[in-house]
Formats: C-alpha cells, sequence, structure tokens
C-alpha cells in the first residue's frame, strides 16, 4: 500500500518551497470526500452533496494544512519560536508542528473562550499558552505585534505560507471529483480558509487542470457575522467557537473570493448549527466541531436557490472531539443512567 506523503511533497510543485526547504510534516492532507445523501435528499434535484472532512488531519482541523508550510518555512529561516492568538485549533496545530520542527511555541487564547479538546491538545503538545482577558481579535493584535518587535515568526493565517498549504485541499477536491463542484460552502472565521480554497480554484482552472470554479459560498454564525453584516462586531457570540471572531484579518480577500466567483456570504443562527450538526451526526455518523456544521447550515439554509443537478463540497473544518462539551450538551441519544445490571432490565429497555 502506498503511504501518504504529507501535502508537501504531494504538491510540491504547486507550493513555495525547494530543496532546501525542511519539510516539518505529520502526514497531512489526503483527507476524504465523503457523500452525503441525507443531505443530498434535503437538497433534492439530483443534487450531489459531498463533505470534505479536514477533521481527519493529524491535529483535527484543517489548521494543519497551513501550518505544515508555515513551520517548514520558519524552520528554514532559522526560527527558533513561533506564536500566534487563537481560538483552539491554530494553537494546537501551531504547538504539534512547532514542537515537530524543534521549535518553541506560544499561544495567546481568549480566556474562557476555548473548547476543551482544543486547549488539551496545545497543553499536551507542549504550548507556553497565555490566556488573556479579551477576545480573539485582542489577542491577533498583540501576537502581531510581539512579532513585529521580537524574534518570534506569526503563523496565524496573515503568514502567506497558511493560506498556500490550505489551498491543497481544493486540489484535493478537483482531483477527487475529477472537476470543481459548482458550489464550494465554507465556514469563515479570519476569513483565510475561503481565501485559500478560491487561490488553489483558480490555480488549478488556469493550468487546465478543471473547466470550471465553483461559487464560494461563505457562512458565519449570526452573532460573529463581520463579513455578513459587512462591519466589524465587537463582542461577537456563537456557541460556534472557532468562528468566534468579529474583525477577520483576511476579509479583503474572501470579499474578493466572493465577488469573483458570482459567490456569498450568509449567517446561520445557532440553532441552526446544532441542527446541522446533530444531523451529521444521527444520519452520517460524522461527528465534526460545531463550527464546521455551519456549512452544513448554510446549504440547508439556501436549498431553494441550488440549481439542479448541482455537486456541492461542504467543508468540515474540525473533528467533533475538539468540543465535547458541546456534543454532551446537545443531541438527541437515549442516554439512561443506573441500570440494573440484568439481562431482564436492559432487554426491557431496548424494547425487547
Amino acid at each position: 500500500m502506498k503511504r501518504w506523503p504529507g501535502l508537501i511533497k504531494s504538491y510540491r510543485d504547486w507550493l513555495p518551497v525547494s530543496e532546501s526547504t525542511p519539510v516539518i510534516t505529520l502526514k497531512e492532507g489526503g483527507t476524504p470526500l465523503i457523500p452525503v445523501a441525507s443531505i443530498s435528499k434535503r437538497i433534492g434535484g439530483n443534487t450531489k452533496v459531498y463533505v470534505k472532512y479536514d477533521g481527519l488531519n493529524p491535529t483535527g482541523s484543517f489548521k494543519d494544512r497551513g501550518m505544515t508550510m508555515a513551520i517548514s518555512k520558519a524552520k528554514e529561516e532559522g526560527c527558533k519560536a513561533v506564536i500566534c492568538a487563537s481560538t483552539g485549533n491554530t494553537s494546537a496545530s501551531a504547538a504539534a508542528y512547532a514542537k515537530r520542527g524543534g521549535m518553541r511555541a506560544f499561544v495567546l487564547i481568549p480566556d474562557g473562550y476555548v473548547a476543551q479538546g482544543k486547549l488539551a491538545q496545545a497543553l499536551v503538545y507542549g504550548a507556553e499558552i497565555l490566556a488573556i482577558k479579551g477576545n480573539f481579535d485582542h489577542a491577533l493584535d498583540i501576537v502581531r505585534e510581539i512579532s513585529d518587535s521580537y524574534p518570534v515568526t506569526l503563523v496565524n493565517s496573515v503568514n502567506p505560507y497558511r493560506l498556500q498549504g490550505q489551498k491543497t485541499a481544493a486540489f484535493e477536491i478537483i482531483d477527487d471529483l475529477g472537476e470543481a463542484p459548482d458550489w464550494l460552502c465554507i465556514p469563515m472565521g479570519n476569513a483565510g480558509n475561503i481565501s485559500a480554497y478560491w487561490m488553489g480554484f483558480k490555480e488549478y482552472f488556469n493550468a487546465g487542470k478543471c473547466k470550471n470554479k465553483p461559487q464560494m459560498m461563505g457562512f458565519q454564525a449570526s452573532g460573529s457575522a463581520p463579513l455578513v453584516y459587512n462591519k466589524t462586531i465587537i463582542d461577537p457570540e456563537t456557541i460556534a467557537t472557532a468562528i468566534r471572531i468579529g474583525n477577520p484579518v483576511n476579509k479583503e480577500k474572501a470579499i474578493k473570493a466572493k465577488n469573483e466567483s458570482n459567490g456569498a456570504f450568509l449567517d446561520v443562527t445557532d440553532k441552526e448549527i446544532i441542527e446541522a450538526y446533530k444531523l451529521l451526526g444521527k444520519e452520517e455518523g460524522i461527528f465534526c466541531e460545531p463550527a464546521s456544521a455551519a456549512s452544513i447550515a448554510g446549504l440547508l439554509k439556501r436549498k431553494d436557490e441550488v440549481p439542479t443537478n448541482s455537486t456541492i463540497v461542504c467543508v468540515l473544518t474540525g473533528n467533533g472531539l475538539k468540543d465535547p462539551e458541546c456534543a454532551i450538551e446537545n443531541n438527541d441519544a437515549y442516554f439512561h443512567k443506573g441500570v440494573e445490571a440484568n439481562i431482564k432490565k436492559v432487554a426491557s429497555i431496548m424494547g425487547f
């Protein structure tokens, strides 16, 4: 069996690397494109819906795609330490890849607003964590100033190598489908991922690897939707903590992707996100983190606008194990506690 070598080796000719670039990898990328029949049925019109499940990357999120590039280039430049602001996934990925590359990892997080699964990862990877009394946007302002003033490399998505790595997900989708989808539905937080996907689709299109480019459909939580409302959200709030960002640094790139692709931005409520989150679990056996489900929630909200015979890909950015509290608090499962340990009692509860 041929082993997946990681995205830098797989797409070397499409990335800004050279023979002197030390490849820091955990074999990221190569994530599955999964058909979701229950979603296709709800859309109707012979639509085929797939999810790009990037929650199966090494640290459980799409961030690994960009981090392998950012850390590899930092290593090439002789960097000894990296820094990032994070709502969780970036901190986990930065810490893992930095340690893989023999570097220190400093992380600023908004105190009390990082899901436990993500915080646990950063701690185990040995990140040096500073929980600030502020939100993500405050943290990002600080780390940008720190990286400008001290010998530490910033690895948030303002780092151009991050988007270079993340664009490979678009390559994989086209390689799997044989063509670009009609719609690409994606959650938006700092808006780097939608920008990276559009970069990837354009590059493959310009190289003749596909005949079409998708419409880029970006979705944000209603309480944290600066791109939808076209204004900075001072105090963003949503159950989907991964996209709880009020002033995305890649907003101009995202707007360009929307306009060039004739796409759209739309908000979805926390209720709609959780409904999509539970739907994926119950009917498809796919466990994603809440922010990921925004792409499905958005598609379902716009189902009447989907052209017939369409192919749609919804990006699932993170694994459900990132936020176990959300799963425990939001499910429709039958959970019987304190059951007597005998066959008749168990069988009767089962309905036999």
